[in-house]
């Protein structure tokens, strides 16, 4: 009897995720799953997509966001992801996450756990969370990790300036054993930041010990990216090998203009490691990067742009020395009178992006924050900017390349389970775009813009994005877990 399908894509060229080289045919999908992959010549569908000249690849795998509450806000709130080919998003970045932790009305968190917003921590547990996560309508899945400064503000409270006693540490260590127990995959840490930074390495060992036996991962926005970076790759490969699990360094980078040519040392460092255990990185495909506002850390040489202020909302988007002119002061003064609030810093050297891009063990990860007002351009334009500049045009990495670190690369890594490929019985995750025009439209001025180039996009079957039409699908997201369907 012939395959009958609810749709069948026809005629695409096919980047099934693997990074294997490109071929003409056939997807076909009935349900949440792939159904076929090939010539599907004798089958039907209640839709066909008549896809020649444009590529299918699986749903791209977006590997660090701080989208925790952006997933819990609607299906609108996520058309910056949508619209760019993403269908699976990792939360709880950088220590920063928005279970197990119940904040107060009306009292902001500490930053930078305001990256997530600075209200609606509402959880008590991760497991709350969870459910919320599937109950909410949203046009991406969802892979959660747990962070350590959420864990440090529930346990410390405002007390985060010091080292975490024994009895502190032994709660901690509850809390995560806990939280992977009802769904999270792994625990973060942000040890950059002044809250977290009086965390020794013993104390992240301790908390991190539940995830051997839960089989999770270690995730770290590291001690330092600038002068002690490799001292920093140190610490993050030491933690992986006393807990006995992977290690994933968010955002690798080298930061500053005396760091800038570092990354051949640091990629050095990072592939020998691997061949003594599981470490991999993301990275984002720009030279500036975005948090905070901190205005001890600002420097002179480095251009910053505001992304928002509480106190002067109508500053976003400006550049902080034009702020600091227009209030006849200095840049860390002027800095002081926006807080709280996020900046853009142009940090990095673009060779440095493109070596640290190149390198086998990349995987991309937007970075992007969805509740700035001014946000940096990767939250809209990561992926167009990958495959259109970095491998269309510059001929950085083959297109395939590109695919397999935003789809079967990542999967793997993270242990999805059937995602980030083009074979039956995979997720049904999928984005159709047009290889020759698509490019990201977001800019440093301008970041809220859609990009060339992505015709239409599935969650788990769903249509969830057209091009033209916005968002269409309805509830298609779920949680996801490490090595679990």
């Amino acid at each position: 009897m012939a395959l009958r399908c609810d749709l069948i894509i026809r005629d695409a060229t096919l980047f099934d995720g693997t990074g294997a080289p490109r071929r003409v045919g056939d997807v076909g999908v009935t349900g949440d799953r792939i159904v076929g992959v090939g010539d599907l010549g004798g089958a039907s569908a209640d839709r066909e997509v008549i896809a020649t000249g444009r590529a299918l690849a699986p749903g791209f795998i977006d590997a660090h966001t701080h989208d925790d509450r952006a997933v819990l806000s609607g299906c609108e709130c996520l058309r910056c992801k949508s619209s760019q080919g993403v269908t699976t998003v990792v939360v709880g970045n950088c220590g920063v996450s928005l279970a197990p932790l119940t904040q107060q009305a009306g009292k902001r968190p500490p930053p930078p756990l305001d990256l997530v917003g600075d209200s609606g921590f509402s959880f008590a547990s991760f497991g709350d969370y969870a459910e919320a996560v599937r109950k909410t309508p949203a046009a991406v899945n969802t892979y959660a990790i747990i962070g350590h400064q959420t864990l440090r503000y529930r346990v410390m409270g405002d007390d985060l300036y010091r080292p975490a006693n024994d009895r502190e540490i032994a709660e901690m260590r509850r809390l995560v054993a806990e939280a992977l127990a009802e769904g999270a995959s792994g625990f973060s840490t942000g040890l950059w930041y002044k809250p977290n930074m009086h965390a020794t390495t013993e104390e992240v060992i301790a908390v991190a010990e539940p995830l051997r036996a839960a089989g999770g991962m270690y995730f770290t926005h590291m001690r330092d990216e600038a002068d002690r970076v490799c001292a920093s790759i140190e610490e993050t490969l030491k933690i992986g090998k006393r807990v006995g699990v992977p290690v994933w360094i968010s955002h690798h980078k080298c930061s500053m203009p005396e760091n800038y040519g570092r990354s051949t040392q640091t990629l050095a460092l990072i592939e020998a490691a691997s061949a003594m255990q599981e470490v991999a990185y993301d990275m984002y495909p720009y030279p500036a990067g975005s948090t905070v506002l901190m205005p001890d850390r600002l420097r002179d040489d480095v251009r910053v742009i505001v992304t928002w202020s509480i106190p002067f909302p109508e500053m976003a988007g400006k550049d902080l020395t034009e702020v600091a002119r227009g209030w006849n002061t200095d840049i860390r003064t002027a800095a002081e009178k926006l807080l709280p609030a996020g900046a853009i810093t142009f940090q990095m050297d673009e060779e440095d992006v493109r070596r640290i891009m190149a390198h086998p063990l990349s995987v991309i990860g937007s970075d992007g924050i969805p509740h700035d007002a001014h946000p940096h351009p990767r939250l809209w334009g990561t992926f167009p900017r990958v495959l259109g500049l970095y491998s269309r045009q510059l001929g950085l990495l083959s297109m395939e390349e590109a695919v397999h670190k935003m789809t079967g690369r990542t999967a793997q890594l993270f242990g999805m389970v059937d995602r980030g490929v083009l074979r039956p019985g995979a997720y049904a995750d999928l984005v159709l775009f047009d290889p020759h025009k698509v490019m990201d439209r977001a800019t440093f001025e301008d970041p809220k813009q859609e990009s060339d180039g992505i015709e239409e996009v599935w969650t788990n079957g769903v249509p969830v994005f057209r091009a033209g039409a916005g968002l269409t699908g309805e509830a298609p997201g779920r949680l996801i877990r490490r090595n679990r369907d």
